[in-house]
Order: C-alpha cells, then sequence, then structure tokens
C-alpha cells in the first residue's frame, strides 16, 4: 500500500475505525489535549483529515464556538463522521486535502488541527505550504501524528505494539490488517520530531513547538504547534 492507496484503504476500514482507536488507550484524550493548542486563536477551523470525526470533537471542545469546516479525502470515513450528532453545525467536505480548491474550502482560517495526516500525505511539504497560505497572518497550525523520537526504545515499543496489538486486533476488528501493517510501516519511516519541526519552518511557520503525549506513546506521538 502507499500513500496515495490511503483513502480507499480507509474507506474499507471505516465501519470499524472507531471501535479500533476505542483500544488504545489515550487516544481521544491526546486529540483534546492536542486541539487546546487552538484556543484562542479564532473560530474559524479546518480539521485537515477529520477521519470518523475524533480531532473534529476535539476541535469543538476546544473552541466550543468553532466554526468548523472538516475534510476528509476518504468517503466512507466521512460518512461515519457526519452521521454523529453534533453540538453546532460542521460543514463536513469529501475531497484530498492535498486539493482543498478543488473541494471548495477556502481562507482565511483562523486554526488548523492535522491530525494523523501529514505522515501520509504524498506530498507533505507541498500540502503545508498550502494550509499556511488558508491561515491567516498569525494564525495556528496544529500538527498531531506518530513521529518516533531519535531513541531506540520509542521505535522499540512501536514494533512491539504493532505486531503484538494493532495489526492483529486490525485482522480481528476490521477482517483486514493491510491498513495497520501499512499504519507500521508509515510511523517507522517518517521523520522525526526535529525532522518535522524542520518542515514545518520550511513551509514558512514560525515559533515551532513540539511535545509528546504521555502513557505508553511517550516519545512515538507528537503535537507540534506552529504560527503562520
Amino acid at each position: 500500500m502507499t500513500r496515495h492507496d490511503v483513502p480507499a484503504a480507509f474507506d474499507r476500514a471505516a465501519t470499524a475505525y472507531d471501535r479500533l482507536v476505542g483500544l488504545n488507550p489515550g487516544y481521544h484524550a491526546h486529540l483534546r489535549a492536542a486541539a487546546r493548542g487552538l484556543a484562542g486563536a479564532g473560530p474559524r477551523v479546518l480539521d485537515a483529515g477529520c477521519g470518523t470525526g475524533a480531532s473534529t470533537a476535539a476541535v469543538l471542545a476546544a473552541v466550543p464556538d468553532a466554526d468548523v469546516v472538516a475534510v476528509d479525502g476518504s468517503a466512507g470515513m466521512l460518512a461515519v463522521a457526519a452521521g454523529k450528532t453534533w453540538p453546532r453545525p460542521v460543514e463536513f467536505v469529501h475531497g484530498r486535502v492535498e486539493d482543498l480548491p478543488a473541494a471548495g474550502v477556502t481562507g482565511p482560517f483562523d486554526g488548523v488541527l492535522a491530525a494523523y495526516l501529514v505522515r501520509n500525505l504524498p506530498d507533505p511539504d507541498r500540502t503545508l505550504t498550502a494550509l499556511r497560505d488558508l491561515l491567516r497572518p498569525g494564525g495556528v497550525l496544529v500538527v498531531h501524528d506518530y513521529s518516533l523520537s531519535d531513541h531506540p526504545v520509542p521505535r522499540w515499543i512501536w514494533n512491539a505494539v504493532c505486531w503484538s496489538v494493532i495489526i492483529p486486533s486490525g485482522r480481528l476488528v476490521a477482517g483486514d490488517a493491510s491498513l495497520y501493517r501499512y499504519l507500521w510501516r508509515s510511523v517507522r519511516d517518517f521523520d522525526d520530531p526535529a525532522g518535522v519541526v524542520a518542515m514545518l519552518r520550511h513551509a514558512g511557520f514560525r515559533d515551532v513547538r513540539c511535545g509528546t503525549v504521555r502513557g505508553w506513546q511517550r516519545g512515538i506521538v507528537h503535537t507540534f504547534r506552529a504560527v503562520a
């Protein structure tokens, strides 16, 4: 599976996806903590790669009066998200984040949350630059994703958890483990935190900050906050 195949793979996994991420301790709490980086930025928020809406819920928890545009390239995942009950209207848009103008998504936005997205993009540098252009000056981008620290322990934990828990669970719950084998590879091959910080700066962001989460994913999942 390549990055171009990811939306179709998520289409097939959509109905089981919430059950699988629910098995991940801290998944929703980590998203809410990441989305708090948008607090105070302003009410118009883009949820780039919203999936089944877990990140959308995190945005609304952090910014209760947010006007959210939630975009995803997987029609299956988006249908699950749009079918949920929301405390205020959310505009769900089917489209690839790499080409938001084609989906009718235009700025300026006050904030962007990109959760578990950048690692899956065919051209992260180009897309991050496009997201910067959608933000108003001073707008905030929060990237929340797997990014293994340059240390052997997080890498060892990631490999062990994938092959003992994540991949077998994907096969059991979804009936197909190919997406979860891709997840293992994509995280293993993605930039370390220093590389993601450099990527954001190269895309024209400033005041880039990075922090990791608590629990077993410490040094594995990181949140990056940057200003346009």
